[in-house]
């Protein structure tokens, strides 16, 4: 790797630091997209940076929403309170209600189909064949339709 390559990267994990977002790391560093995508599909390590760097940053970044959220509540905010209440009270989820009915309507088989059963249970033993009765040649109980 180039002595350029690597301040390149290391000041694009700066950037990464500060902003979770790619494409804005990427402007700000002055690296293309496409070699940021290069750099870690090449280099093991640098993506596991890029990945650490990228979760501990969004990870700062909720916290400052969840101040500024608690912030707006304690001002009254009507939108903050119903934000939260929504999210973190089960009382106030959304919930969706379904009411719903299945209409199952019976179709009898035709005498064909019937036939074609009939016989498909037969080869399968289920039911004895013509002239046979009760129990199996195995002593197993044979179905009767």
């Amino acid at each position: 790797m180039s002595r350029n390559q690597a301040l390149d990267k290391r000041r694009l994990l700066e950037k990464l630091v500060k902003t979770p977002i790619v494409e804005v790391a990427c402007k700000q560093a002055g690296v293309p997209r496409s070699t940021y995508y290069r750099w870690r599909k090449d280099d093991e390590a640098f993506a596991g940076k890029c990945d650490e760097t990228i979760e501990q940053s969004a990870g700062l970044i909720n916290d400052m929403a969840e101040s500024q959220l608690i912030s707006a509540i304690k001002e009254k905010s009507l939108t903050a309170i119903m934000f939260w209440l929504k999210h973190h009270h089960p009382a106030y989820e959304t919930r969706l209600k379904v009411d719903a009915s299945l209409k199952r309507e019976s179709e009898e088989l035709t005498p064909e189909q019937a036939a074609v059963v009939e016989r498909a249970l037969q080869h399968a033993g289920l039911v004895p064949s013509h002239g046979e009765a009760g129990e199996g040649s195995n002593g197993q109980q044979r179905l009767e339709l």
